[in-house]
């Protein structure tokens, strides 16, 4: 069984400078490049991701968008305090909790429920990173290449 992921919505797209720029344009664009991103990050894993944003409609709003669940607050109640809910919620539950925040006081709500909490850096370094074969190829060829004296700037026609 995976993981409870869940992510501080707002917390990672005002930290992360790869969300700054769409940030400028819309909140909602940023909201949908995070999303695309857990997507593609979470598509194949058994984890259960859930991306957590503060709203203003009188009632919790959840929707989803392919295998992400995204909560918006309800006016009043905070991003944090939903996170900490469904926190519990999951460790009651017997699920293992990660939670992505640098909010200290969300952070300890998790860590006291028995979750881990990671920084968003952490969370964006992973979002950011290529898939693993890829880097394991990337790293062989850098290989081969210092290894035989070949540089790829050459082209064979170059003597």
């Amino acid at each position: 069984m995976g993981r409870e992921i869940l992510v501080d919505g707002y917390n990672v797209i005002k930290r992360d400078a790869s969300f700054q720029s769409v940030r400028q344009r819309s909140f909602e664009a940023a909201r949908h490049a995070l999303v695309t991103q857990l997507i593609n990050r979470y598509r194949h894993t058994p984890h259960r991701v859930t991306v957590i944003f503060d709203g203003d409609a009188p009632q919790e709003q959840t929707t989803h968008e392919q295998r992400i669940r995204i909560i918006f607050s309800r006016a009043g109640e905070s991003a944090d305090s939903v996170i900490a809910r469904l926190a519990a919620q999951a460790r009651t539950e017997g699920r293992d909790v990660e939670m992505f925040s640098d909010d200290l006081e969300v952070q300890h709500a998790v860590k006291s429920v028995g979750g881990m909490a990671q920084s968003t850096g952490h969370l964006t370094s992973q979002l950011n990173a290529p898939p693993k074969h890829l880097k394991r190829l990337a790293e062989h060829r850098r290989v081969v290449r210092r290894k035989y004296g070949l540089d790829p700037m050459r082209g064979k026609d170059d003597d």
